[in-house]
């Protein structure tokens, strides 16, 4: 993962819509090292039986969105979690050039929904809230922690990266992150570009195919 450095919008939107692509491909088709599928013979692996919902793709909750961000409601859902957005700290939001557009509740799960979405429409643009202003922020130039503890992070949803507009403030937060030794110089601090699907699964991994 390569930390975000600057690129052009219009760069970085393509950037995304191959990277949902990609992680639609991983989803429904081929086996991966780790996986859990069978190389040898093609055959589908077996799946594990436990209480957590299953891994699918998201679809978009919203149509007929010209441009964003929209005014987010409590009629507004999470795409991934299902849960409303008015309820927690942190929602967010993308929009597809087509008009589709879908509200999540966390990063972690904007990062679930951009490596597993069905539109063929690329994102035209994504937006997160900053952890340290509460403001809504453009995602594609935000810089967003890689925190792992969750008994630390007692997130809602079990833990989330931390999304900033600044990267001072991304690494003010890590200087005062005691659960972790985390290294602001390494890849720690990363921009929605370099989200995929093994990152996204360090959120959401029971929502997502294995990475």
């Amino acid at each position: 993962m390569a930390e975000y450095e600057g690129l052009d919008r219009r760069g970085l939107l393509g950037l995304l819509g191959a990277s949902a692509t990609a992680g639609i491909a991983g989803c429904l088709g081929g086996n991966r090292p780790g996986s859990g599928g069978d190389d040898t013979d093609g055959s589908p692996a077996q799946a594990d039986e436990t209480d957590e919902p299953p891994a699918q793709v998201y679809e978009p909750t919203l149509e007929g969105v010209a441009e964003g961000p929209v005014e987010i409601t409590d009629e507004h859902t999470c795409a991934v979690c299902g849960m409303g957005l008015t309820q927690y700290f942190g929602n967010g939001q993308l929009v597809h050039e087509n008009g589709l557009a879908a509200t999540v509740e966390s990063p972690g799960c904007l990062f679930a929904y951009l490596v597993s979405s069905t539109p063929d429409s690329p994102i035209a643009g994504a937006w997160t809230t900053d952890y340290e202003t509460g403001d809504l922020i453009d995602a594609t130039d935000a810089h967003f922690v890689l925190i792992t503890d969750k008994q630390a992070a007692d997130d809602p949803m079990g833990i989330d990266p931390r999304p900033y507009a600044d990267r001072e403030d991304a690494v003010a937060f890590l200087e005062g992150w005691e659960a972790e030794d985390l290294d602001p110089e390494t890849d720690i601090i990363v921009g929605l570009d370099a989200v995929d699907l093994e990152l996204a699964s360090i959120y959401r991994g029971t929502r997502l195919p294995d990475a």
